[in-house]
């Protein structure tokens, strides 16, 4: 999927946002700004994807998608550029990584990518296959054709993509990030983003993580420590629809 021009056309002086966040309130222009959606798709959150058949607790990965909904409803109102990040592999496997590396070792031991599965919807597919049922995005949260859709083949949404080349053409300086897991692609991408200039703010409530879910303190927690402390900021989707409404609802010149 395509559309790299949106955002930017508006008038910027019209497009300034606050969004209450931890360590503190961050300004950002909603023309510089992309919502990304990490790996919402059907293997990570829906009944019969992967980690539902390998018995992962999914629960709050579902639990996030209806506050995510809202949040891309209103960043497609004010004219936010979505982009979708899926993790997908080819169907030889030649990207999976070589022999004896440890993405290679998980993802074929331990997640099983391209076994056969039967999907819920009675098709044939195969975990985390590109264009199976699998790595589709979960069904509330469909992408636009207006969205932009990039496959990944390992945690971070910047590796060996064309996210950082798209963002820059799309004049992008902030990250409205959501999506799963929390302390695996979400702080990978988070972390890569840092690395190259970009601001994210990632929302909470539109995050999850089944690693550490049911300990006093889980990975989700440990994660958006990290993230406030040193790698961006973190809000949370009421902030952020409330910074978008307190927008649009002014009139021109305010």
């Amino acid at each position: 999927m395509v559309g790299i021009t949106h955002a930017q056309n508006k008038t910027p002086d019209m497009k300034k946002i606050l969004i209450e966040a931890k360590p503190g309130p961050i300004a950002v222009n909603i023309a510089n700004t992309a919502l990304i959606v990490v790996d919402m798709e059907n293997d990570f959150g829906s009944k019969g994807g992967m980690f539902d058949k390998a018995g992962v607790n999914i629960s709050m990965i579902q639990k996030v998608v209806p506050t995510t909904a809202r949040v891309l409803e209103a960043a497609r109102k004010a004219g936010i550029k979505i982009i979708y990040l899926k993790m997908g592999y080819h169907e030889d496997l030649s990207d999976v990584g070589k022999e004896g590396s440890k993405n290679r070792f998980s993802h074929l031991n331990i997640m099983h990518v391209g076994d056969t599965m039967i999907a819920p919807d009675g098709s044939e597919s195969r975990i985390l296959i590109r264009d199976s049922w699998g790595t589709e995005i979960v069904p509330e949260l469909r992408p636009q054709p207006e969205d932009i859709v990039i496959y990944k083949t390992r945690y971070s949404g910047f590796y060996q993509t064309d996210l950082d080349s798209i963002l820059k053409k799309l004049k992008i300086t902030y990250l409205i990030v959501t999506g799963c897991t929390t302390s695996v692609c979400v702080e990978s991408t988070v972390r890569d983003a840092m690395f190259r200039d970009y601001s994210a703010i990632v929302l909470e409530d539109c995050t999850a993580e089944p690693i550490g879910y049911d300990l006093p303190k889980s990975n989700h927690e440990a994660s958006i420590l990290v993230i406030q402390s040193v790698l961006g900021w973190v809000s949370n989707s009421g902030e952020f629809i409330k910074a978008i409404k307190a927008k649009t609802s002014q009139k021109p010149g305010e």
